[in-house]
């Protein structure tokens, strides 16, 4: 695949003629703290080497117009008229033009090339990837003002309006936020953060892509919000202090929860403890104990898996082949669930013949190739010219 800073940088020349401010923004993985996010727990990603790039200049009228370097296409509209596309993908730029305008922002007509290294579908968050590469060059050359936990927001927001999904805020707070050599733990509740120094020599950070992604995906997504909402105010009936799970105890779960609806209870009982994990999980990483972080990571998988039930057949096959190598200290899946990645910590040492195994026994068991991803943490969103 070309460079896509270089593509979009030639193709903006050659189109426009002018000079573009270069944008990347990185998208993500997440190393342990899953569906905690819109619980309002606790979440431990990291921006990775893989990013979404705009190229984008401002023009004298109010028209937008938007190219996809890799599809060859464009689309225009009216920062006046600002309308949605059939297309699909203008959308993921036009979401953000349409939520700056929601809170007064003057902005104008402008020039943007699109493209970008984060797999679709593989549980990166290619789309918060776009979303924070627009706000922020939009940020830029209509000097707007907003800090970085406004941008968040900000595209979170467009995510949840126009996407329709109600995630999180990790993925947008994760490409911004993003620190070389750190993980971000993330306090989703008071959106609190720190750094945590995640540089594990002789370790990488590998990403087992599944090549699937199940239809269940988005709309069980908000069936698991929908679960771990009830499950809220069932528990608020003896202890109004619970706002969210976030607040909950293992045993308020078990004293609450245990005689209701079966999937009330796994639901809120995983994320509970999933909470609690991520905490004990930092203190593995403070103390260097890689091993036991990655049992974690094990621990965190077969939740998603059996009480959260989001994992699927494909997933659960990998993660099953990263228990036989003695290389791999952790894995699980990752990301909304019902396909994508599976997300792993390989010995360098031996990563070649790892990737090898995994890749055949995939292919012998369910006859589907398999992408590998290498990734390294990197800087969140960020101008590159």
């Amino acid at each position: 695949m070309r460079d896509p800073q270089h593509l979009v940088k030639s193709i903006f020349l050659k189109t426009f003629n002018e000079e573009p401010l270069i944008v990347r923004s990185p998208g993500r993985v997440n190393l342990i703290g899953e569906h905690t996010d819109y619980n309002m727990g606790f979440v431990l990603p990291a921006a990775i080497n893989k990013a979404a790039y705009i190229a984008i200049k401002e023009r004298e009228d109010d028209t937008i117009f938007i190219v996809a370097a890799d599809l060859e296409e464009s689309f225009s509209t009216t920062v006046s008229h600002c309308n949605y596309s059939d297309k699909g993908w203008p959308n993921y730029v036009i979401c953000i033009v349409e939520q700056l305008l929601k809170i007064n922002k003057k902005i104008g007509g402008f020039n943007a090339v699109i493209s970008g290294d984060v797999p679709l579908g593989a549980g990166m968050s290619s789309s918060a990837a776009l979303e924070c590469a627009t706000v922020f060059a939009l940020d830029h050359i209509f000097e707007l003002g907003l800090d970085k936990m406004q941008m968040v927001k900000l595209a979170q927001k467009a995510e949840n309006e126009f996407v329709g999904v109600n995630c999180g805020i990790m993925d947008q707070f994760a490409s911004v936020f993003g620190k070389k050599g750190h993980v971000v733990k993330l306090d989703c509740r008071s959106l609190e953060y720190e750094y945590v120094p995640f540089e594990l020599e002789g370790i990488k950070i590998v990403l087992f892509d599944s090549m699937v992604k199940h239809s269940l995906a988005s709309s069980e997504y908000n069936v698991r919000t929908s679960q771990c909402g009830e499950g809220v105010s069932i528990i608020q009936q003896k202890y109004p202090d619970v706002k969210t799970l976030r607040d909950a105890t293992i045993a308020m779960v078990e004293e609450c929860l245990a005689t209701e609806s079966t999937d009330i209870y796994h639901r809120c009982k995983y994320v509970v403890e999933e909470n609690n994990r991520l905490l004990a999980a930092c203190e593995d990483l403070s103390q260097n104990k890689i091993e036991d972080f990655g049992q974690k990571m094990y621990e965190t998988h077969a939740g998603l898996s059996e009480l959260y039930e989001v994992s699927c057949p494909e997933l659960d096959f990998i993660v099953s082949c990263t228990k036989k190598e003695e290389n791999i200290l952790g894995a699980r899946m990752m990301g909304g669930g019902f396909g994508g990645c599976v997300i792993t910590l390989v010995k360098e040492d031996d990563l070649d013949n790892v990737v090898k195994r995994i890749k055949d026994a995939y292919w012998n068991k369910m006859n589907i190739g398999m992408n590998v991803y290498i990734t390294q943490i990197e800087n969140g969103t960020h101008i590159v010219n």
